[in-house]
């Protein structure tokens, strides 16, 4: 290890061939805890354009869950059996968990691990423009913790959700020469 991170030997010699089992497996989801539902689903679905895949309820222990994801609505089956395993092949979806009550509890902050005691980061939201995204963003009065063209890294942005959670804005397309 160097000051500077894993060398590039290091990190190859690092990660190993997983069990031949593993080949099946894939990214599913990322829980996030959500204080208000209305203002997360409003947030995720008309700003970040994500759509509801589905809602389940668990009334015996007081929460809700909610995933969302890059669906198409006509995609989603509508048997409850059918689209809780598509909503589960799903990749790389949104799980917004809400504690029932928590939208009224004054006292309650969630932490988004970019303060001390640090930990969770981000997700990262790919888009074909940067730019364009950032001003749709800044017109609905997004929180942006840093714009495109802030700081040394350019192109790149990162908004908060109404929980604080840090969202990347990226293209894929640009990636390359930030990181050359």
């Amino acid at each position: 290890m160097t000051d500077k991170g894993l060398t590039d030997e290091a990190a190859s010699a690092a990660c190993k061939e997983g069990d031949p089992i593993t080949q099946d497996y894939m990214m599913q989801q990322t829980m996030l805890r959500v204080k208000d539902p209305l203002k997360s689903l409003d947030f995720y679905t008309r700003i970040m354009g994500m759509t509801l895949l589905q809602k389940i309820d668990f009334p015996s222990m007081l929460f809700t869950l909610y995933f969302l994801g890059y669906e198409e609505k006509k995609e989603i089956p509508t048997n409850v059996k059918e689209r809780t395993a598509w909503t589960f092949s799903r990749r790389a979806t949104i799980e917004l968990t809400h504690n029932w009550g928590s939208e009224s509890d004054e006292k309650l902050s969630l932490h988004n691990g970019n303060s001390e005691p640090r930990g969770f980061g981000h997700i990262g939201i790919a888009v074909p423009d940067v730019y364009a995204a950032c001003k749709v963003f800044d017109e609905q009065g997004v929180t942006f913790v840093k714009k495109p063209d802030d700081g040394k890294m350019k192109g790149v942005a990162f908004i908060q959700d109404p929980d604080g959670y840090w969202i990347e804005i990226l293209s894929p397309n640009n990636m390359f020469s930030l990181t050359s």
